[in-house]
């Protein structure tokens, strides 16, 4: 009785999302106790390690907001806070992946978490391990130690292209979130949506500065004919400027008032605007579908209500028949938000029958009629309603 206590208490909502569905002949208690870390082998249901995995996300966002904007507008003249905090950031994915090779994984076939060492190890070199390694090398910082030198220009920033590898943490973060029936689908779309589109301004902003800046006449640039000095213009100025422009061409808004000058700012905002072409059928196609789903019910309920209205008037019913048909439709449209029929209908009929005997037999054991029955009987009388 006890142990079935502490398995019962286990299966809450915040243990729910993280269940592993256990293979035919696998006990459910094996399968809860694998949620908790035991020697040096981490459970990625671990809540711990969920933490741990939530604060690697917010790195991700730093490193994807922090080095577009590097790159574009501090390659000339570099901070020295923002170069400790990168290969602070470096130092805290090398521990990651340090951890990776104590973390165990769920084994497609049988669903059950593997925790030998080996086959971690294994699994983890044989697929992400080394494009999370050339993700972490700190280049910068390592030719500085070998040189005494920063090392600056295009080719060498584009090694750190390799930093945007790390996006898929945040891709995963959301997967797993949309699952949680602790948070609201609806809200969780919401924020993947959003934090696509400013990824994307963001990145297109810094990347098509970057291009005025690289070129060798600044009077020709997009935003050289606007302010003719803008390497001298204060920082956020220039970094307003360009997510000025990227968001409206991505809203297809195109004021006009900064445009493209040379050829290789046209050739890049001609691929801009096809791939905003799929990212914007993609948010509306998103956004119609929670909006649509959302109000789906709404729709259907006023439009009962309204033929039921018009039945009675065009019959000429009494208002008090008005008023009961009116009141069933607005109980029938409640009782559907908790679809109990077609929850009962899914489950096992062994379910089922524990379910009807704690809602019923306490009730049809205190009836009169039913006085010295005995309780399989009861039990048989209380399975059939």
């Amino acid at each position: 009785m006890r142990r079935k206590m502490i398995l019962s208490a286990s299966l809450n909502l915040r243990n729910l999302s993280k269940l592993i569905l256990p293979p035919l002949g696998a006990s459910a208690t094996s399968n809860q106790n694998q949620i908790e870390s035991k020697g040096w082998i981490i459970s990625p249901m671990d809540s711990r390690y969920r933490c741990w995995q939530t604060f690697m996300v917010l790195l991700v966002a730093y490193s994807a907001w922090v080095y577009p904007f590097e790159v574009a507008f501090l390659n000339a003249s570099p901070k020295k806070a923002l170069y400790i905090a990168d290969n602070i950031v470096d130092l805290f994915f090398a521990v990651d992946i340090t951890l990776t090779f104590f973390v165990a994984y769920i084994d497609r076939r049988s669903q059950l978490l593997v925790r030998d060492f080996k086959k971690i190890a294994m699994r983890y070199l044989s697929t992400w391990f080394l494009m999370d390694i050339a993700s972490t090398i700190p280049f910068e910082a390592l030719w500085f130690l070998f040189t005494g030198k920063h090392k600056e220009g295009l080719s060498y920033s584009l090694l750190g292209l390799l930093r945007f590898w790390r996006l898929r943490r945040v891709k995963q973060l959301f997967t797993r979130l949309e699952k949680d029936i602790r948070y609201s689908y609806f809200w969780v779309r919401c924020a993947r949506l959003l934090a696509v589109t400013l990824f994307n301004v963001h990145c297109a902003g810094c990347f098509y500065y970057l291009l005025a800046d690289l070129y060798p006449h600044k009077g020709k640039t997009w935003i050289g004919s606007v302010i003719p000095n803008f390497r001298e213009t204060n920082l956020w100025i220039r970094y307003i400027s360009a997510m000025y422009w990227s968001i409206t061409t991505m809203t297809t808004v195109g004021y006009g008032d900064m445009h493209a000058v040379n050829t290789m700012e046209m050739i890049f905002i001609i691929f801009y605007m096809l791939f905003n072409l799929g990212l914007t059928a993609y948010l509306i196609g998103n956004m119609t579908n929670l909006v649509v789903e959302g109000t789906r019910r709404t729709m259907e309920f006023r439009n009962n209500i309204e033929e039921a209205s018009n039945f009675v008037s065009r019959n000429r019913l009494p208002k008090r028949l008005k008023v009961h048909i009116l009141a069933y439709m607005c109980l029938r449209f409640k009782a559907e938000r908790l679809n109990q029929q077609q929850l009962i209908e899914q489950l096992p009929k062994s379910i089922c029958q524990s379910i009807c005997q704690h809602l019923f037999l306490p009730t049809v054991g205190k009836v009169y009629l039913f006085d010295g029955v005995s309780r399989e009987i009861l039990l048989l009388l209380v399975q059939t309603i």
